[in-house]
């Protein structure tokens, strides 16, 4: 079995799975503001989606690193 193949696949797996549970907490913990305190929801969500950007950047980071193991 090819190693660089195994490599890849653990690079884009481990650097997948802090974005997913980062981008979750984000979205639960942006309801859980919002059902305390509706009126903040013009307030919460630019926030929220630039902290949802900045951890899908990472998962983008690992998908570039994945690609450019040889």
């Amino acid at each position: 079995m090819d190693l660089t193949l195994i490599a890849k696949a653990l690079a884009i797996a481990v650097g997948g799975i802090a974005p997913a549970i980062a981008i979750g907490k984000i979205g639960s913990k942006a309801m859980e503001s919002i059902g305390r305190n509706p009126e903040s929801a013009g307030k919460i969500l630019v926030p929220m989606l630039l902290a949802a950007a900045f951890a899908e950047a990472i998962a983008i980071y690992a998908l570039v690193i994945a690609f450019s193991i040889k």
